[in-house]
């Protein structure tokens, strides 16, 4: 069942929205070579808890740390680890959620370590803008594969691909609620969106094909291929005056990322 979120609920869910935004934004300007990805990790659970919230990844399924750091062919889940230091020329997914007040909110943002070469530069734009064009279909009475098909058809334009077996997700008082949501699909399908609806809308996209495999550490998500992939991530609600992004302040403007 999906469920539809009150005016309140979703003012709780921006204030996790708005620890999640900090959390990355400070992240961010940590990120540079020789930082190990435990340091991102340990940052992001002090910060977050000296504002009342709660990582909400760790300990989930047995989940180890507070963020998620994929470098390069790594999709998604990759875990933290002191031994583990960036690269110029890297770039590194950072996955974030957390529970405050009973509700949670996620993001990603993929980064560039130092300089990057104008191919993975063009993944990261790609990327971004997928998301961007997902979120632009999160309006009362479209289907949620409008969603998916707008995903997918802004980065299949562009020469990439979109992962398959990893999808985004309703979220609220769970960090993971129905419905599920693909980024790929045809447009027309799915339950009709309705105010109240809240969405973790988060395109990954390979620069190679879109198979990934699992390594032994049961975590860390890779492409198949060994290509970069690249992953951005927003909380949005369906609102009768459009897409409310969770995961930022209000008064931002511009790309979601």
């Amino acid at each position: 069942m999906i469920m539809c979120k009150s005016s309140d609920e979703m003012e709780k869910m921006h204030r996790a929205g708005l620890v999640v935004w900090e959390t990355l934004t400070a992240v961010q300007a940590m990120v540079r070579p020789g930082v190990s990805t435990k340091e991102l990790d340990e940052f992001a659970e002090r910060f977050s808890g000296e504002r009342g919230a709660r990582p909400a990844f760790k300990g989930y399924l047995g989940y180890p740390a507070s963020l998620c750091t994929s470098i390069n062919q790594e999709v998604v889940h990759g875990i933290p680890s002191a031994g583990r230091k960036l690269r110029a020329g890297d770039i590194l997914s950072v996955d974030f959620g957390v529970e405050c007040d009973g509700y949670y909110a996620d993001a990603a943002v993929t980064l560039p370590v130092g300089a990057i070469d104008a191919e993975r530069a063009r993944l990261l734009r790609v990327t971004r803008e997928a998301l961007d064009q997902g979120i632009e279909k999160a309006r009362p009475g479209n289907r949620l594969s409008d969603i998916s098909a707008a995903v997918q058809g802004w980065v299949e334009r562009n020469g990439f691909s979109v992962v398959r077996e990893f999808v985004g997700h309703g979220i609220g008082t769970r960090m993971h609620e129905e419905p599920q949501l693909p980024n790929y699909g045809e447009p027309g399908h799915g339950p009709r969106l309705e105010e109240g609806m809240v969405l973790a809308i988060e395109p990954m996209v390979n620069s190679g094909g879109p198979e990934v495999r699992v390594l032994e550490d049961k975590w860390t998500a890779v492409t198949a291929d060994g290509s970069t992939s690249a992953h951005f991530e927003h909380t949005v609600a369906v609102t009768k005056n459009g897409p409310w992004i969770l995961t930022r302040p209000r008064k931002a403007e511009g790309p979601c990322w």
